[in-house]
């Protein structure tokens, strides 16, 4: 990309596109295309059709997306699976039939089997079934990257996607319904220690292993992607490295400042007992993460006491 090329990033107020046009910013891409939802309604084909043929990006960061976490996910199966799938083919299609020449698709660690070898490696994709919680966004997510590599088959396009796992940072949903684990922990901490909570009850057992990794980290390995890295195989976005649900609790009631007693509801589910990427191919690319996990805790909850409309998401 050079310095003036025309970028547009869709879901540019969710946490990544937020943070993929700070990155953009940053390294001094200035020339961005941004549309709100109610500008631009990405289940739309006519709108979107329109928007690609009038403004022509030469480049597009999808990172637009219906998500939440297990609860969202289980209750709403078919909103998340069409509202991502049409969405995604909508901007693919236009994109390409508009002669975009470079997009990337952001999906999800979630397209990898439930069962999938640890760590999980790129080339694991469709070698087994998938977790059921979250099966409808993932179908959608795979057919989104599937059709990338498609067109770049059969029509010779330059379409990447990257998978991140599991991500956190500045405007994060902080719903305590809708939210993911990172998130929601903060948001239970601060109220327990605004409201002198003397326990907090958390899911499970807390041995499942998980990784996170700072959003801002995120984007910047997408635009480092977008300038070095074609390919029809998917790049894993992560640390490498993972910690306990349990950990990752008394970390974030350390950083929050909860002080009162953390129990463990076993008649809760897990989860997947373990979801560790491998990142080896970014890293022979030349990239890796930057925000160590409890310095990024510390910014996000700064985040969430300066953002307070957010929890109400």
């Amino acid at each position: 990309m050079n310095k003036d090329s025309k970028i547009y990033v869709a879901g540019h107020r969710g946490m990544v596109g937020s943070a993929i046009v700070r990155e953009l910013r940053r390294q001094g891409y200035n020339n961005l295309v941004l549309r709100t939802h109610q500008e631009l309604d990405l289940t739309r084909q006519e709108q979107v059709e329109a928007f690609f043929a009038q403004e022509k990006p030469e480049y597009v960061f999808l990172a637009a997306a219906k998500v939440g976490g297990i609860v969202a996910n289980q209750s709403a199966l078919a909103d998340f699976m069409y509202d991502n799938m049409i969405l995604e083919m909508n901007v693919i299609h236009a994109a390409w039939k508009n002669g975009c020449k470079k997009l990337e698709f952001l999906g999800s660690s979630c397209i990898y089997p439930r069962m999938a070898p640890q760590p999980m490696p790129e080339s694991c994709l469709l070698t087994s079934e998938l977790e059921k919680t979250n099966e409808a966004y993932a179908l959608a997510k795979i057919s989104g990257l599937k059709y990338c590599e498609y067109l770049n088959r059969q029509y010779g396009t330059d379409f990447i996607s990257v998978m991140p796992t599991n991500l956190y940072g500045p405007n994060d949903n902080y719903h305590p319904e809708h939210s993911h684990v990172l998130p929601a922990l903060i948001r239970r901490f601060h109220e327990a220690k605004v409201n002198g909570l003397k326990v907090v009850t958390c899911w499970g057992d807390g041995s499942p292993l998980r990784e996170f990794l700072y959003v801002d980290d995120l984007a910047n390995l997408c635009v480092f992607l977008m300038n070095h890295y074609s390919g029809n195989e998917t790049v894993n976005a992560g640390t490498g490295k993972e910690l306990s649900i349990k950990a990752l609790t008394e970390l974030v009631a350390k950083v929050v400042g909860y002080t009162g007693e953390i129990q463990w509801d076993t008649t809760r589910p897990n989860g997947t007992p373990r979801k560790l990427l491998d990142v080896s191919k970014a890293t022979k690319l030349g990239w890796t993460y930057k925000t160590e996990l409890e310095d990024g805790i510390r910014l996000a909850y700064q985040d969430f006491l300066n953002n307070p409309m957010r929890t109400e998401r």
